[in-house]
């Protein structure tokens, strides 16, 4: 009989793929489903961007390239930071990676290991406390409430750090609430990790241009004296459309930068060449692409939150980043992930329950509004007809 390693059995899902499947599964049998669940833009990758690549295949870049990327992309992402955020990155600091998630696999076994505990955000990306579990190093989840806007308390986590803490995961703007943690918050966190040299920090900005009413995102790459131990996550996903290119970026300290090549040469190899100059005109082309999605990201979330607002027992706080609407169904007497399963198999919606991003996340559905204004109304009229006539069994 096989037997695999015990750490197999620890390692966790990502729902909102199986609701993805689920709900694909459903539309062939020829159901007309309002999909809300996948965390992905519903525009194309912008045409110069496109271009680019195909031009690199016509152009012979077949081959593999440097595991830690390509000098021309990593200097393109040295640009885009000091761009966005004033902040100056060398480009030997910069690794390029198949995607967003490869940076917290790599940071999470670094630190991760039975004895050390890994705070990360609760409700929060499911990958992070899946990873850490993998390790068999202890997950200890930052609540983020909705009391606070969804964004963390520096002070609650400062209080969960203990001489077993290796890592802080932390991400503002965030999936699934949409939360942005503002510069006051974050100032006080730095200054509180002061008086904890030892614990490692990873920042996952990954929805880093996405921010509404005038809410500024602010960088932990901001932050001379937590250079030394943070970690930059960021990527083309969301930002240029590019889910499927699988292309992201990190910013590693000095003493951390050689044993993330080494697992990026023991893993992944490279990310393929095409897509990395397909990168570099996404950072160094026109971004009134950039502004014109996020724009109309804007307009979205407005008529989600107003919708949901509308609905029985339902709540809304509106979202602040990312594309992410974090109701509060709790008043429904429904068991989130109960009344998510519903929605789809009886009203031909798609959403994620809360507690598939954390136990803090019961009483919550996550809807993304990364579909567009019409589809966006048609399944608010859904819930709503559902909710008014279905009680919880």
């Amino acid at each position: 009989m096989l037997q695999i390693a015990p750490s197999f059995g620890r390692i966790g899902e990502e729902n909102a793929f199986a609701v993805l499947a689920r709900a694909g599964a459903l539309a062939a049998q020829g159901r007309d489903i309002v999909n809300l669940g996948i965390g992905q833009p519903d525009f194309p990758t912008p045409q110069h961007i496109v271009e680019a690549g195909i031009k690199a295949l016509r152009d012979g870049h077949h081959g593999y390239t440097p595991a830690i990327g390509l000098p021309p992309l990593r200097e393109a992402v040295a640009r885009d930071i000091h761009r966005r955020h004033g902040v100056e990155v060398s480009p030997d600091a910069v690794m390029i990676v198949p995607g967003g998630k490869v940076t917290m696999f790599m940071a999470i076994l670094m630190f991760g290991g039975p004895g050390a505990e890994i705070l990360y955000p609760d409700p929060g990306f499911p990958i992070y406390r899946s990873m850490i579990e993998f390790t068999g190093a202890t997950p200890v989840p930052v609540p983020i409430r909705e009391a606070n806007g969804f964004a963390f308390s520096a002070q609650e986590t400062l209080a969960l750090i203990t001489e077993r803490t290796r890592l802080l995961i932390v991400n503002s703007p965030a999936n699934p609430t949409g939360g942005v943690t503002p510069k006051a918050e974050i100032d006080a966190l730095v200054t509180g990790l002061a008086g904890h040299p030892g614990v490692a920090v990873l920042s996952d900005e990954i929805y880093g241009t996405m921010t509404y009413d005038g809410q500024a995102h602010v960088s932990l790459l901001a932050y001379p004296e937590i250079r030394d131990r943070l970690i930059y996550l960021d990527g083309a996903s969301k930002t240029y459309a590019m889910t499927g290119w699988r292309l992201g970026w990190s910013v590693w300290p000095k003493p951390l930068y050689d044993a993330a090549r080494k697992l990026a040469v023991n893993s992944f190899s490279c990310v393929n060449a095409a897509t990395q100059w397909a990168g570099v005109a996404a950072l160094d082309g026109p971004q009134d692409c950039v502004a014109a999605m996020v724009a109309e990201f804007d307009r979205r979330r407005g008529l989600v939150v107003d919708g949901l607002n509308t609905l029985p027992n339902v709540s809304c706080v509106t979202p602040k980043g990312a594309f992410y609407a974090f109701p509060n169904v709790a008043r429904t007497g429904w068991k989130a992930k109960t009344l998510a399963a519903a929605l789809l198999d009886e009203a031909g919606v798609a959403v994620i329950g809360g507690p598939d991003f954390g136990v803090h996340g019961e009483g919550y559905l996550r809807l993304s509004y990364a579909n567009s204004a019409e589809n966006i109304t048609r399944a608010l009229e859904r819930i709503g007809r559902f909710l008014a006539v279905r009680r919880p069994d």
